[in-house]
């Protein structure tokens, strides 16, 4: 059974930083894209950012560019979200994806069941 499992979340003041980890199992992915989403009350979710496999290609949404940083480690089959200088509008529930295409949320076959992200202004 695959699961990916969210964990780091929390409530932060704006201008903090929190760092937010995935860490998947019952099976590899390793060749996978994987992925960052978030969804805020009342609205859709959205892309956050996503990284291949080998992490040459990395792709962030605009909002989050210059401020947050996705990485992965493939012998421990998790990736991460580094998030600094957090803003109000950053509120939301933070969800792990895992092979799919680039941005879109329906592309992607494997998702976490989501970690609580609120800032505080």
């Amino acid at each position: 059974q695959v699961q990916l499992v969210e964990s780091g979340g929390g409530l932060v003041q704006a201008g903090g930083s929190l760092r937010l980890s995935c860490a998947a199992s019952g099976r590899t992915f390793r060749r996978s894209v994987m992925g960052w989403f978030r969804q805020a009350p009342g609205k859709e979710r959205e892309f956050v950012a996503a990284i291949t496999w080998s992490g040459l290609n990395i792709d962030y949404a605009d909002s989050v560019k210059g401020r947050f940083t996705i990485s992965r480690d493939n012998a421990k089959n998790t990736i991460y979200l580094q998030m600094n200088s957090l803003r109000p509008e950053d509120t939301a529930v933070y969800y792990c994806a895992a092979d799919g295409v680039g941005t879109i949320p329906a592309s992607y076959n494997y998702w976490g069941q989501g970690t609580q992200v609120t800032v505080s202004s």
